[in-house]
Formats: structure tokens, C-alpha cells, sequence
């Protein structure tokens, strides 16, 4: 008998077996491909940035990048212009497999931005190609609808980790990136496989390094610092809001006032390329890890992070190309150097926390983020990390820098639905959609 019990006890066990092997062989293709891709970019991205500020005369022709940019998108990439919003339909309502066009679209446009002097990150670049490279194996093994969402998540979660050097974080922002409240569990093994093969490939094979952040005081979790850390949090939490409103707002602002979707970044280069020469300084264009390091060391000037929120909103609603999550550690770390002023907490910390906790509130990440803030600056400081993003995420409202977020889950119970797609819509969608095939 107690070898009858074993024996149905080995075989209940075997689909969990055959699942993992079959996506720890499919993360292994993800991950090499994934990572590899993060490597190069990250490469170009620092040659290009160190070209630019060495050969500063070359921010004047930022006009003629984003009617570069404009005109690639506008005549080859009409079916991958959306970027990330695009991934995240296609896990929720699948349509049609992601055009491996948005690789090099994304790379080239994201490189010309930042070479010319815009305002934008990477992790957006990085999540697409990881993205549109996983979904062509969905062709390879004839994936349906079930598994190809399980190998986008993995494509998002590569990308992520690989670019920041964050795979635990990269593996949970995947599943909790999509639906507000809710995550994918039936995710959770593929992501993470994902995500720590694509960092091990960028940064151990090909040896791409990334920056690292040092908090060198961190004070007891006491019942006075936790009401200092709720505040901050609220604050991180409000900022992550403007930054999603200001970027929704001049995305509508390009699309109202300039038919030609092309021209769109060639009149905001204008503008950003003549307020650099005003302000006579190169502080807020490009990814901006050298003010983000000094946020950790010493004091700066108290509008860093609004200005930064302005440059990268309008650049990024002109239509030039990047990602949102590097501006909005350079916003977070300058708002937390900020408070120190009147928060009595370490600044380092409180760079910190708003680092991971701005992020948390404008992509409503809350786990991913304070996952991130652990990898990035240890364990000590991981009370206040969580405290930031849990309470920033709060605050932020229910909308986010991705417009095709679902809402799963309300954040309170004095919530009454806003405008977009719940659940219940995306449900109807679904069904319209299965339907249409058919057809």
C-alpha cells in the first residue's frame, strides 16, 4: 500500500516536471536572446551618451533625430508604434504576434534620442525587444493563446532584468505590470527562469556591468520614522502621478496640434535643444545617472525632479523613443534628496526610497519595486523600501504611465471606477474577439 500511495504521488508530480522543463528550455532561448540584445543596447547606449556630451553641437540637430525617428515609425513600424502598451494588449486580448520589426525600430529610435540630446530611459527599449524576440518562438512551437501570454511575460521579464541588473524585480514588474491589484501566478516559474538567465547572459557572458547605489545609514524602523517614511511615500506616490499626467497630457498635446504624426518630434527637438542652450547645461537630457549618484551623496537643488519630469514628458510626448523608468529614478532619488531637508531621515535613504518609490506609484509596481530597491540597495534599508512603494502606490491614483493597464482591484474601498477597461470589458473583449475569429 505505501508504495501504491508513492507511486500515484510520482505521477501526480509529473506535468509539474514536463511544465518545468519545457520553460526552462524555452527560457534558455529567451534568456540568451533577450540578454544578448540588452548587452548591445546598453553598449550603444553608453558610447552614444558619452559621444553626445563630449560633442555637445550635436544637441542641435535633435530636430533632425526625431524627424528620423518619426519618418522610421510612420512608414515601417505602423504596427509596433504603441511599444509597451502593445505588449501588454497582446498578453490580455491576443490579436496578432508582435512584428520583430519593433527590435531594431526601438533600438535605432531610443539610440538617435539619446545621442541628440532628448530626455527618455531604456527599460522600455529593453522590454520590447525582449518582448517582440520571445513572441517569434509562438511560430517555432506552434504556442496558443495560454502559453504565447506566458512566453510575453517571459520576453518582459528578460528585458527588464537584464537592462537594470534587477531579476527578481524583473520577474514580479512582468506579472504585476498588467492587471492593477492583480498577478499572474501561472507566470511565476517562467518569469523568474527568464529573467535570471537574460541578467546572467548580460552581465556575466558579455560582462555589461551596472551602476550600483550605496546607503550607508539606515535608522531603526521606530514609530516616529515610519510616520516620516508614510509621508514621503505620499509624496513619491503624488509624483509618480504627475509624471503619468504629464506625459499623457503632451501626448495629446503633439496629437492635437500636429496632424503629421512625423513632425510631431521634429518640433519638440526644437524646443528641447533651445531650452538645453537657455539653460547652458546637460543635467536633465539622457538617462541622468550622474545626478541620480549625486542624489545618494549630497545636497541638490529642490527642482530637479519637476524639471526632469517636464523634460522627459515632453519628450517622450513628442514621440521620440526610450523608456520612462531611468527619469523616474532621477525623479525619485532628486525629490528624496529634496525632503531631506525637512524630513529627518538619512538623505542617502530617502534617495532611495523615492528612487524605487516614484516608480512604484507611475507603473503601480509596488512588489516589483521594493524587490528592486532590496536588489539594488540591500537588505537594510528594506522596511523603509516597502513602506515607500506601498504608500506611494496608494496615492498615485488608479492610472499609470502604461494606458493599457487593467484595473483588477481598486486600491481602496471609496474607489468608484474611472474611465478605462476593467476586468469585466476586457472579458467582453475577449469573447468579441473569439468571436471575430471564428468568423
Amino acid at each position: 500500500m505505501k508504495k501504491l500511495r508513492y507511486y500515484f504521488r510520482t505521477i501526480e508530480q509529473l506535468p509539474a516536471l514536463l511544465f518545468t522543463l519545457k520553460w526552462l528550455l524555452i527560457a534558455c532561448l529567451v534568456g540568451v536572446a533577450a540578454g544578448s540584445a540588452s548587452a548591445f543596447f546598453l553598449i550603444s547606449l553608453h558610447w552614444v551618451t558619452n559621444y553626445r556630451e563630449e560633442n555637445l553641437w550635436i544637441i542641435s540637430m535633435l530636430p533632425l533625430g526625431g524627424l528620423m525617428i518619426g519618418l522610421s515609425y510612420h512608414y515601417l513600424g505602423q504596427n509596433v508604434v504603441k511599444g509597451n502598451n502593445q505588449i501588454i494588449d497582446e498578453i490580455l486580448i491576443p490579436q496578432n504576434i508582435i512584428s520583430m520589426r519593433m527590435t531594431p525600430l526601438v533600438l535605432f529610435g531610443t539610440l538617435v534620442t539619446h545621442l541628440f540630446g532628448g530626455s527618455a530611459g531604456r527599460e522600455g527599449t529593453a522590454v520590447q525587444m525582449g518582448s517582440s524576440i520571445a513572441d517569434q518562438f509562438t511560430k517555432l512551437f506552434g504556442f496558443r493563446s495560454r502559453d504565447r501570454k506566458i512566453l510575453l511575460i517571459m520576453g518582459i521579464s528578460a528585458g527588464f532584468a537584464s537592462v537594470f541588473g534587477t531579476p527578481l524585480a524583473g520577474a514580479v514588474f512582468a506579472m504585476e505590470v498588467l492587471v492593477l491589484g492583480r498577478i499572474r501566478y501561472d507566470a511565476i516559474l517562467p518569469s523568474f527562469l527568464a529573467a535570471l538567465l537574460a541578467d546572467y547572459v548580460c552581465q556575466v557572458l558579455w560582462g555589461v556591468g551596472h551602476t550600483h547605489y550605496q546607503i550607508p545609514l539606515v535608522p531603526a524602523m521606530t514609530p516616529q520614522n515610519l510616520l516620516w517614511a508614510v509621508l514621503a511615500g505620499v509624496l513619491f506616490g503624488l509624483a509618480g502621478m504627475l509624471f503619468a499626467k504629464a506625459i499623457h497630457f503632451w501626448g495629446s498635446f503633439f496629437k492635437r496640434t500636429i496632424a503629421w504624426a512625423p513632425l510631431r518630434p521634429f518640433a519638440g527637438g526644437a524646443v528641447i535643444a533651445l531650452s538645453v542652450y537657455l539653460l547652458g547645461t546637460t543635467k536633465y537630457i539622457g538617462l541622468g545617472v550622474p545626478t541620480i549618484v549625486d542624489a545618494f551623496q549630497e545636497v541638490l537643488p529642490l527642482y530637479d525632479f519637476a524639471v526632469k519630469i517636464l523634460y522627459t514628458s515632453f519628450t517622450l510626448g513628442a514621440g521620440f523613443k526610450g523608456g520612462e523608468v531611468t527619469p523616474l529614478f532621477f525623479t525619485g532619488a532628486t525629490l528624496g534628496n529634496a525632503l531631506s531637508s525637512f524630513i529627518p531621515l538619512p538623505l542617502a535613504l530617502l534617495a532611495g526610497m523615492g528612487f524605487v518609490g516614484v516608480f512604484s506609484g507611475a507603473t503601480n509596481t509596488p512588489l516589483a519595486c521594493t524587490f528592486m530597491g532590496i536588489e539594488l540597495f540591500g537588505i537594510e534599508p528594506g522596511l523603509f523600501v516597502a513602506v515607500a512603494c506601498v504608500t506611494a502606490y496608494l496615492f498615485s491614483g488608479h492610472s499609470g504611465i502604461y494606458g493599457s493597464q487593467l484595473l483588477g482591484t481598486p486600491k481602496h474601498l471609496l474607489f468608484g471606477l474611472e474611465k478605462g477597461k476593467t476586468l469585466f470589458e476586457i472579458g467582453q473583449l475577449r469573447k468579441k474577439s473569439r468571436r471575430f475569429k471564428k468568423e
